[in-house]
């Protein structure tokens, strides 16, 4: 017999999101949907910009709902970009939404990001390319988890409930007038200053899958995250008060290095958040709890809120957040201000209704998915150069298909097996747009296909990144494509591939190859690259491939993995090599 905690209320599992926000915007006010994405957005959006108001958005995997569709409204988002059920939005729908809200708009636009891989690449992704249309875009990461105990950078405090007190207050922020600069500086502040932790009594399971993990029936995950994740310690399930006991001092703990520190006099806001299937009985218990806790360390609760914010599905559990407010009241304030946004739970209703489905026409969308430098003077690029980087762009290819059972085979031992596949429908794609190319672009045009065909074609955290690198270069080789400006790309593609994917020299990644390469390159000046300089680069890349199968993996899956099983080249690495060394072969004069 099937368990029943894994039935679902739903038509289909590839309609369920869909579906879902088709049924909230339908009976909430003032929300629309953006035409073909799952991108919910505020209906006085075009008021809002006229305004010269800076536009909040934020988004992630679907399945912990009333996050983040929910907290659209007037003094909190201005939008919410949805993905599967906990699988980060794609890029193209993030542009969208950035475009829907940012477009006509220089007070800009903020994203407010949760600290996990997928979404910060693909919302750093898009961010880039919103940036490279001319757009004005920033960016906050939020990491309020308290449960992880070791230092670990990759790993790092995840985003959690806490995200959604950001949501508020960089919303009353933009709704008052402030300056985005002004925004970012504020939320940052009070990211510094927000813990969370949860436990899990029964676990969730995914429409159409089961349980991601199980637990007996006396016991308890502590400092879970919101994917279904198991947490950091499996213990006896005993009284609320003490659960809640066990959290807190956990996510003070000295001894926990991603603790919050909380000392007596301490003024705070709380929030008690159901992770999807506990009763609100037992959410009163726990506040209860929370508060009678606090008070005995000498905590002063200014403000508390208690229901459901951010949740895991239907697990069954809660997680505990708190924020330290600020001396001068600011946070608080922004805390207490007004907001349509119908999951906050102190509403200021607007007046029109929106119970009928489809009562009005979905928002437009710029259908323009094509990503164009901002306006500038591009070099002029002659038939030879071009010739040059179309022969390059083939050799690079062919020996990155050839290379694909090779390249699986080493991310067996870190992965998941599939490198090698995943760059080789990247290159297919690369080798048909190729064909379909009779007259000369420029290189940043390039670069910014090579981009597109990235995100499309290989798709995963390999598409991104690799879309990141080629964005990132584009912008550079926009205006120099001197030797010293392709070694600027080089090296401008490097940092935004360690600013989003959170790694860097050393960790065992493609950063590895890739440094080793700009290394020798960075000497160059003038108007050509030695040939020989060349050569060298390909070979410092290789070096340092090899050289990653002695090195503790810090990104990625990679990172999950135990050392004693990573005596292999990383497989990203190997396949900057593989292609720097084509190119090197393709360069040198016949």
């Amino acid at each position: 017999m099937a368990d029943p905690t894994t039935k679902k209320l739903i038509n289909s599992v590839d309609a369920c999101v869909d579906q879902s926000l088709e049924g909230l915007v339908a009976s909430q006010p003032g929300l629309r949907l953006l035409q073909g994405h799952r991108v919910v957005i505020r209906e006085d959006i075009e008021e809002v910009k006229k305004m010269g108001k800076v536009t909040i958005l934020s988004g992630g995997g679907s399945g912990h709902e009333p996050a983040h569709a929910g907290f659209v409204g007037q003094g909190m988002l201005s939008g919410a970009v949805a993905g599967s059920v906990f699988t980060s939005p794609p890029p193209n729908s993030i542009l969208a939404a950035i475009r829907a809200v940012g477009k006509n708009n220089p007070a800009g636009t903020l994203l407010i990001v949760k600290n996990y891989t997928g979404d910060r690449l693909n919302f750093g992704l898009a961010a880039e390319r919103a940036t490279a249309e001319g757009l004005r875009v920033g960016m906050v990461v939020i990491g309020d988890d308290c449960a992880l105990t070791s230092n670990d950078k990759t790993a790092g405090r995840r985003g959690l409930c806490g995200t959604i007190l950001i949501h508020k207050i960089a919303g009353a922020m933009a709704e008052e007038g402030q300056s985005l600069e002004e925004i970012v500086k504020t939320v940052q502040s009070a990211v510094q200053s927000t813990g969370t932790i949860g436990v899990c009594l029964y676990p969730c399971s995914l429409p159409g899958a089961g349980h991601s993990f199980h637990l007996g029936h006396q016991d308890f995950e502590l400092g879970l995250g919101i994917h279904g994740e198991a947490g950091v310690q499996r213990m006896q399930l005993c009284s609320a008060d003490e659960v809640v006991k066990t959290m807190l001092d956990h996510m003070t703990s000295p001894t926990n290095q991603s603790r919050l520190p909380l000392e007596t006099g301490d003024n705070i806001a709380l929030v008690i958040n159901n992770l999807g299937g506990t009763s609100y009985l037992e959410l009163g218990i726990v506040a209860r709890a929370a508060l009678k806790y606090l008070a005995t360390k000498g905590v002063s609760v200014k403000r508390a809120f208690c229901g459901t914010f951010m949740t895991s599905l239907e697990m069954a559990g809660v997680s505990v957040t708190i924020m330290h407010l600020d001396l001068d009241g600011i946070l608080t304030k922004c805390l207490d201000q007004d907001t349509t946004a119908p999951a906050w739970p102190r509403v200021s209703l607007s007046g029109s209704s929106g119970l009928e489905l489809n009562q009005a026409p979905p928002l437009p969308v710029d259908s323009d998915t094509t990503v164009t430098p901002a306006e500038g003077t591009e070099p002029e690029v002659s038939e030879a150069e071009f010739g040059a980087l179309k022969a390059a762009l083939h050799a690079a290819c062919d020996s990155l298909a050839a290379s694909e059972d090779s390249l699986n085979e080493l991310d067996r031992g870190s992965g998941d097996g599939d490198c090698g596949t995943t760059i080789k429908n990247g290159v297919q794609g690369i080798v048909s747009w190729l064909s379909e190319l009779s007259q000369p672009i420029s290189p940043s045009s390039i670069a910014l296909k090579l981009s597109s065909i990235a995100e499309t074609h290989m798709g995963g955290s390999s598409g991104a990144l690799y879309s990141l690198f080629f964005t990132a270069a584009a912008t550079v080789l926009q205006s120099n494509t001197t030797p010293s400006g392709w070694v600027n790309a080089l090296k401008c593609g490097m940092d935004t591939v360690s600013k989003y994917g959170g790694a860097e020299v050393g960790d065992r990644t493609m950063l590895d190859s890739l440094h080793a390469a700009f290394t020798v390159l960075q000497g160059a000046k003038g108007d050509t690259i030695d040939q020989g300089t060349i050569k060298q680069a390909a070979e410092a890349s290789r070096a340092a491939a090899e050289a990653t199968a002695a090195m503790d993996a810090k990104a990625g899956r990679a990172s999950y993995v135990s050392k004693d099983r990573l005596t292999r080249p990383d497989p990203g690495a190997m396949a900057v090599a593989i292609w720097m060394t084509a190119v090197a072969s393709a360069l040198q004069p016949k």
